[in-house]
């Protein structure tokens, strides 16, 4: 278990709420990630379809809040290693996670049709990025700015890049509608960069959510986790540090609904206003997370939710892998998912209810999966 802080010291180790906050940000990527049916999801379980935001708009900045979250204390050591080293330590950790990412797009690894049977797949149109590719690419981002910059300049970075990225949607997306699907300049650079054959089609045309251009703004998220981290290590868990937490939030909603005005909350091209806003609703909830944890000393509830913070990664990997296979593996003329699905879940409640539940069940499989691996003292790191 994490070890227990005295209440207003400076933290020197990691905090369990990092812990806690990160498993939660697993649980809900599982859930959402995997209902039932794609066409029955309550409507805070899917994303905006574009301008707007849900619930579920949080999940995936969330991860990357986290991510810095962890780095305020890892860039601790990192800082002290030669240069050569720390590129080293950075470059291999951001080429497995990316890589993980790519494999996991090309997961089973074989195409079947009733008139070939099965065959391999063509490497060549395997989607290039992804969730794994993005967080893999923030972290060598945020890393190396901190590293060469340090906090005025990951400042200044933060800046030019929400301020930057905003020009650049508008300055070279179409001039109508410059933040649409079909007009924006994040998908021109994607087109012009990557092959439209490579790139994700669940909008209905080759749009990558995950593109090259709106990392830029996603590493701020990360760089922010890094500071609230920083924050709380340097003011302790206390209810002075979330009341100052709180004020940053407040100014930063703020912002963001300002900024929307003019450049629309949208998770699909990660605007800048999107990031100050999900960077402010992470502040709450880390803070919420500090007081009941280390303020009030409320830990009883928390194990479940450390279980999935300890072993995130490949909790995340193993919920993509496990839930294909399942897809892919028949009995008869069904997948073993529909058997499953059909018997135990829509036989009796009604089609959201089913598709929820579904999402929810799979989700404790993976957290008994973590749970195996905690009581086993299996933690995989990249």
């Amino acid at each position: 278990m994490t070890q227990q802080k005295p209440l207003g010291v400076p933290l020197q180790d990691r905090y369990l709420a990092l812990d806690v906050l990160r498993g939660l940000t697993i649980s809900l990527m599982v859930i959402v990630n995997t209902p039932g049916s794609w066409s029955n999801i309550y409507a805070p379980f899917l994303h905006a379809d574009w301008h707007g935001f849900t619930i579920t708009d949080l999940v995936f900045p969330t991860f990357l809040f986290v991510v810095g979250n962890a780095m305020s204390f890892s860039m601790k050591k990192m800082e002290k290693l030669p240069q050569s080293a720390f590129l080293k330590k950075v470059f291999k950790r951001t080429a497995l996670i990316f890589l993980f990412g790519w494999l996991l797009n090309a997961f089973p690894f074989y195409d079947y049709s009733s008139e070939t049977g099965y065959t391999m797949i063509n490497w060549g149109e395997v989607r290039l990025l992804g969730v794994l590719q993005r967080i893999a690419l923030c972290y060598m981002v945020a890393s190396l700015v901190l590293y060469y910059l340090g906090n005025k300049g990951a400042v200044v970075f933060s800046a030019v890049s929400l301020i930057g990225y905003w020009a650049a949607m508008y300055f070279f997306g179409d001039a109508q509608d410059p933040y649409s699907l079909n007009g924006n300049a994040a998908l021109k650079l994607d087109l012009w960069l990557i092959d439209v054959k490579n790139l994700y089609t669940g909008e209905g045309v080759p749009f990558e959510p995950e593109g090259i251009l709106s990392t830029f703004p996603s590493v701020v998220n990360v760089i922010a986790g890094f500071w609230a981290g920083k924050f709380i290590q340097n003011n302790g868990n206390n209810a002075d540090t979330v009341k100052k937490i709180l004020l940053y939030t407040l100014g930063l909603i703020v912002l963001s609904l300002i900024w929307d005005m003019a450049f629309p909350i949208n998770k699909k091209i990660w605007t800048s206003s999107y990031v100050l806003l999900t960077v402010g609703l992470d502040l709450i909830v880390l803070g919420f997370l500090i007081m009941v944890i280390e303020v009030w000393q409320k830990r009883d509830w928390t194990y479940p939710l450390e279980v999935f913070g300890r072993n995130p990664l490949i909790l995340y990997i193993l919920s993509g892998v496990i839930i294909t296979l399942f897809n892919e593996i028949r009995i008869g003329d069904q997948s073993i998912k529909g058997i499953l699905y059909q018997n135990l879940f829509t036989s009796w409640l009604g089609p959201k209810d089913a598709s929820l539940l579904f999402s929810i069940a799979y989700m404790l499989l993976i957290w008994a999966i973590g749970l195996w691996m905690d009581k086993r003292k299996i933690y995989i790191k990249v």
